[in-house]
């Protein structure tokens, strides 16, 4: 059988979602899978009911659990959790023309940017980034959804895999800035926890939206300190995805904090999950290398310690004690 153009690699819900966005088309598509049973499911029932059970996925989708296969694809989508991307790469022996990075996150052990593993694993191929509001059941239904489509390969890359990825209900956005696509995609994650928090503590609508805003002015801070673009931040990759994901309980992140604001611990919360809370993982790194350049980011610090054991309320209180100034992305 002939080898799909475009493959994608992960197929948890936001993989599988948008192995069915391509496939709405009737695009063939192969979607990799670790696990034997999923792949064997895939092919036999078109249902993925571990990570997405609500979508009846096209008979165009095929899986396979092989990863030599997923490299003759022309396109490759990397959905693994940001933790494992470098380990999922080092097994591939080849690698295709144009890798899309879609995992959000910042890897812990060594402060790398998603698209920094895959340029070192693959310096051959051009390297984009697909980041913004998006909530993988929505995407699997048809529903519209804009994202941004950041291209290392500039636009002759964005012309080809804006092509290849866009749909009616799918509309992709040009940029040419990786590392702001990426920064707004690890950052919201620690920020929706802290949402998740408040939630869990009760303490209303308003302390939301000012933990969005300030949350906000730290993304800001953090991204341009390592060279951003402020638009960039701004937009659907940035703001926008922080503001969908601070503000749903079907964010995993939101509903990490929530538990966590009503007292559970995040020890056992994370060993009980089938489904990564990509968050939890970045907070630690994302504190230390704010704290390393001097960037002030007391909510990513506070949701640090409080992965770490801290008190919820103990947290709150503290940051509510601090010093009163002007608003501002640098304050």
């Amino acid at each position: 059988m002939k080898t799909p153009e475009i493959g994608v690699v992960g197929a948890g819900a936001w993989g599988t979602a948008l192995a069915q966005m391509i496939a709405s088309d009737g695009r063939d598509v192969l979607i990799w899978a670790h696990e034997p049973a999923l792949v064997e499911e895939i092919n036999r029932s078109h249902t993925n009911s571990l990570y997405l059970p609500s979508a009846r996925l096209a008979q165009t989708i095929r899986a396979t659990s092989d990863l030599g296969e997923m490299a003759q694809c022309a396109i490759l989508l990397l959905v693994t959790p940001a933790q494992f991307l470098a380990e999922t790469l080092s097994r591939m022996s080849a690698f295709p023309r144009d890798l899309v990075l879609c995992a959000k996150g910042i890897e812990a052990k060594t402060g790398r940017m998603m698209h920094e593993v895959a340029s070192q694993a693959a310096p051959a191929s051009q390297i984009a980034v697909l980041s913004g509001p998006t909530f993988a059941h929505e995407v699997a239904a048809g529903m519209p959804t804009a994202i941004t489509l950041a291209c290392g390969g500039g636009e002759e890359q964005w012309q080809r895999l804006s092509s290849a990825l866009g749909r009616p209900s799918f509309r992709p956005y040009y940029s040419d800035d990786l590392t702001g696509a990426e920064i707004g995609g690890a950052v919201k994650n620690v920020l929706a926890i802290a949402c998740g928090v408040v939630d869990g503590l009760g303490l209303g609508q308003n302390a939301r939206a000012a933990l969005i805003a300030r949350g906000y002015a730290e993304m800001q801070r953090f991204g341009e300190a390592l060279g951003a673009d402020r638009q960039t931040l701004s937009g659907l990759c940035g703001l926008g995805d922080l503001v969908l994901t601070c503000s749903s309980t079907s964010s995993r992140n939101f509903s990490l904090g929530e538990a966590l604001g009503k007292g559970a611990k995040a020890s056992e919360l994370m060993a009980n999950r089938h489904t990564v809370a990509e968050g939890a993982f970045t907070a630690p790194v994302l504190a230390e290398m704010a704290a390393s350049r001097g960037i002030s980011m007391p909510i990513v610090d506070a949701v640090n310690r409080l992965l770490d054991g801290a008190d919820a309320r103990d947290i709150v209180t503290g940051l509510l004690a601090r010093p009163l100034k002007a608003e501002g992305p640098s304050a």
